[in-house]
């Protein structure tokens, strides 16, 4: 990112954003905030204004992440022409291309499990919400849920690594789990 670029975008990003950098290339255990505030390029001091402690920022990138997310299937949601489903299409299409390389919000939960377990507690609510609007869209709950838990379940291979599937067995699973959701209740 060039200076300029950097200008641009407000501290209390710059500063969650070298979080995440820390978190994905060195993990969770070398997340410090001196670390954090020179890759930001702000002062320790400025990066307390914004994050009291390392907690407050694990939360505040874990919050920001999971806005995102969430934003984006605001997003798909809203572009779905299908009455019945959007949900959960829009829950699998946005797992699916979070899923692989450069998922930051995977690196990042895993080192939030690590620092402190309770900076969860907001994405485990906002995984209740999208587990009650999955199995309220108009089809069939049991299989909206098999659909989010099974594209769940390709997003950890992915980031652990345990055997993902290839790029055409994964295209080939999203394609089947996104026929589970065009079919009404």
């Amino acid at each position: 990112m060039s200076k300029e670029d950097e200008e641009k975008i407000p501290k209390r990003m710059l500063i969650i954003l070298a979080a995440i950098e820390v978190m994905r290339e060195l993990g969770g255990e070398q997340l410090t905030l001196e670390l954090v505030a020179r890759r930001a390029g702000v002062s320790k001091g400025g990066l307390l204004y914004h994050f009291p402690g390392k907690e407050a920022l694990v939360n505040g990138v874990v919050e920001t992440l999971t806005n995102s997310f969430e934003a984006d299937l605001e997003k798909r949601i809203g572009a779905d022409q299908i009455r019945s489903g959007k949900w959960s299409r829009a829950y699998i299409e946005s797992t699916f291309d979070e899923a692989g390389a450069g998922n930051d919000i995977g690196t990042v939960l895993a080192s939030a499990l690590f620092l402190n377990p309770e900076s969860l507690n907001g994405i485990r609510s906002a995984y209740t919400e999208w587990q009650r609007n999955i199995e309220n869209d108009g089809i069939d709950p049991v299989q909206s849920t098999i659909a989010r838990l099974a594209a769940d379940g390709l997003w950890f291979a992915e980031m652990f690594g345990l055997a993902p599937p290839d790029k055409e067995l994964k295209q080939r699973v999203r394609d089947e789990l996104l026929r589970l959701t065009k079919e009404e209740k």
